[in-house]
């Protein structure tokens, strides 16, 4: 099974990379193929002719899109399109991840498959456009295997990517390295999912775990939320990353409007799924990433 990712130098690349070591793996980045140049991701179908193609590529520095979105749009959105046509055109089954940053957050209960996106963010916005040109590209190819799989604050193993975000989690160790308090946002529910995780549901999900959960694979093709079981503020994951390191300091739980930010954010944006049994809870997940880590501080300081 020939697997190509893209994006493989990223959080969820590289563990992409690691849950589909035993498939012909292509881990390209942006050195090996530009996702916005449509000719090139075109060329690279015809010539690689992959079996799997999984995107793993995103712009998702949140408040900068702001000022700037429409390169986000090129990235999240229209080579979304691009990738799903050329995935389509050799009959490779094609991935796309998206953000719970589609929705507005006003359910409470949390969001399905099926619940109707609106985002709040250019960010969201992006991502929206990324998934209605997979599904436009979908309409015209039936029969053809893709998967739009959603997620939310992801964690793990640092990025080798010039200029990667820092995940939530390696920036509360570094800032509780240096300081004594901390304000924190308690507000904004989600779900943290830990980057292998997502990996192995994406396996899964493609048909190529051998344990499978119940149902039937490669499941059929369509949207999938995976995150993490369970949900907490930002102030409730930082408590718990402290609660694991033993951190003395002092966590101060403040309102949103505390750290003025130019995206808005949903307030609630659980991702529920209706189609696969839950994941791990969000907890044991984080102590495993932190016990894993302990002894190597190069993890947590490599992206400054």
């Amino acid at each position: 099974m020939k697997t190509l990712i893209l994006g493989a130098n990223g959080m969820l690349g590289q563990e992409l990379v690691r849950a589909f070591s035993d498939c012909d793996i292509l881990a390209w980045d942006r050195e090996e193929l530009d996702v916005t140049d449509a000719e090139a991701v075109r060329a690279m179908c015809t010539s690689a002719r992959p079996d799997v193609i999984i995107n793993a590529v995103a712009n998702n520095a949140v408040d900068a899109i702001e000022g700037d979105p429409s390169s986000a749009m090129a990235v999240n959105g229209a080579a979304s399109g691009t990738l799903a046509s050329a995935a389509a055109s050799i009959s490779a089954t094609f991935v796309h991840y998206s953000t719970d940053y589609v929705f507005d957050g006003a359910r409470r209960e949390g969001y399905a498959e099926s619940d109707a996106p609106n985002p709040l963010s250019s960010y969201g916005q992006s991502k929206l456009a990324g998934e209605q040109a997979l599904l436009a590209v979908a309409v015209r190819h039936p029969g053809w295997r893709w998967y739009l799989i959603r997620t939310s604050r992801l964690f793990g193993r640092p990025a080798v990517s010039p200029n990667a975000k820092r995940s939530f989690v390696d920036t509360m160790i570094a800032l509780s390295a240096t300081k004594d308090r901390l304000e924190l946002i308690d507000e904004e529910v989600s779900s943290p999912t830990y980057a292998p995780d997502l990996a192995v549901a994406t396996r899964e999900i493609v048909g190529l775990q051998e344990k499978r959960p119940q149902g039937s694979f490669p499941m059929t093709p369509g949207v999938y939320h995976r995150t993490n079981d369970g949900s907490c503020t930002w102030f409730g994951f930082a408590k718990e990353i402290f609660r694991i390191t033993g951190w003395r300091g002092s966590a101060v739980p403040v309102p949103a409007s505390a750290f003025p930010r130019p995206a808005k954010r949903p307030a609630f944006s659980v991702l529920r799924t209706t189609k696969l049994p839950p994941m791990r809870r969000w907890e044991e997940a984080l102590a495993e990433y932190l016990s894993k880590i302990s002894n190597d501080e190069f993890l947590i300081s490599k992206n400054p």
